[in-house]
């Protein structure tokens, strides 16, 4: 039976990226050897691994003042490595506005005088906080925020004006629509979503910032040591990046990110449009935050949700329970999700909510 994956992570990949690394999977190009067993000093993964790093600046129009690693240990070992290379002077601000925000805060904490600036857990993150009227402390070494939130479907639609360095972890939302680089001088971002397997971590840095870590910093954390060695002071996560390598490929085919947030836009529209039309299904979330990527929402009771996600699943609709801080469900519309898929939730949702009339 065929299905539609909308899982939150690890989630669905572009099928043009499975059927090709399934052509390669015996015989890389050639080599006799599968990328999954061959060298990571070897000429030919070598060949891969540049590519993926040249294809994502090409997406993302990222220049030569940034550096772009392919580090291992999820975006949450990013939570310690950022201040641990960015405290300088000890103190920095963040924003909470969801789980992986909250978990970001709390471990910084360790390691300087970090503040809360704002959060929107008291409407148990169903909002983004105006970045208007958030006062920023003096003498901080950056801000933190998270663009999108997987779990509670809120996005930035505005980024704060800061006066330091910006650090964001764009793990969910990341080559999902045209982000400004420049606007930023940290982004991390775990690839499950929309980039490739679990296992390759990206960090784009400005090369200016990684040069004055803490002492306590940990070698592998350090990115100045990552940036030296090209993303190969160790073995790398081989596989995942050259899983990336072909996803970058295929966002390139579709017209690259601009073409890509069209149809993300489009899908999403489908979506909130035929919830915010019924009475039976409900999305929480404040409109103008909405996220384009992650789409939860509610039937009228608990036990209503559980019957939606087990039909839903037999009728080859995945992975749609909410996350357990939520409940619900959660559709997860990344990049690699068709507008079929989208359309074929909405037409189980037209006939699920006829069936509990």
């Amino acid at each position: 039976m065929k299905v539609y994956n909308f899982s939150a992570g690890p989630s669905t990949l572009p099928r043009q990226a499975l059927e090709q690394a399934q052509k390669d999977f015996l015989d890389y190009n050639g080599s006799g050897m599968s990328v999954a067993e061959m060298s990571h000093r070897s000429k030919v993964y070598e060949e891969i691994h540049n590519e993926a790093i040249s294809l994502l600046r090409e997406l993302m129009g990222i220049n030569d003042d940034y550096y772009v690693l392919f580090l291992q240990g999820g975006a949450s070992t990013q939570f310690e490595a950022v201040p641990l290379n960015l405290l300088v002077k000890g103190r920095a601000d963040y924003i909470v506005t969801g789980n992986f925000a909250k978990k970001a805060y709390k471990e910084a904490k360790k390691y300087g005088d970090i503040a809360l600036a704002a959060s929107s857990e008291d409407k148990n993150f169903t909002y983004i906080p105006d970045v208007d009227k958030i006062e920023f402390r003096d003498d901080i070494d950056y801000v933190h925020i998270t663009t999108n939130n997987t779990i509670f479907g809120t996005k930035y639609n505005k980024l704060p004006k800061v006066k330091t360095s910006l650090v964001a972890d764009m793990s969910s939302n990341i080559l999902s629509e045209v982000m400004d680089v420049n606007a930023f001088d940290l982004i991390y971002a775990g690839a499950q979503k929309n980039i490739g397997p679990a296992g390759l971590t990206v960090v784009i840095v400005k090369k200016e910032l990684v040069n004055n870590p803490m002492p306590i910093c940990p070698t592998m954390l350090r990115y100045a040591i990552q940036a030296e060695n090209n993303s190969l002071y160790n073995t790398p996560p081989c596989f995942s990046i050259y899983m990336s390598m072909l996803t970058f490929r295929w966002i390139k085919s579709m017209g690259g990110v601009k073409e890509i947030q069209k149809i993300n836009e489009y899908k999403a529209g489908l979506l909130y449009d035929f919830i915010d039309n019924s009475d039976f299904y409900v999305n929480p979330v404040a409109a103008e935050d909405r996220s384009i990527m992650n789409v939860p929402f509610v039937t009228p009771d608990k036990d209503t949700d559980a019957l939606f996600v087990k039909e839903a699943a037999a009728n080859g609709l995945v992975s749609l329970k909410g996350h357990r801080l939520v409940g619900g469900m959660r559709a997860s519309i990344y990049n690699a999700m068709p507008v079929e898929g989208v359309k074929a939730l909405i037409d189980f949702m037209k006939k699920f909510e006829k069936q509990q009339r």
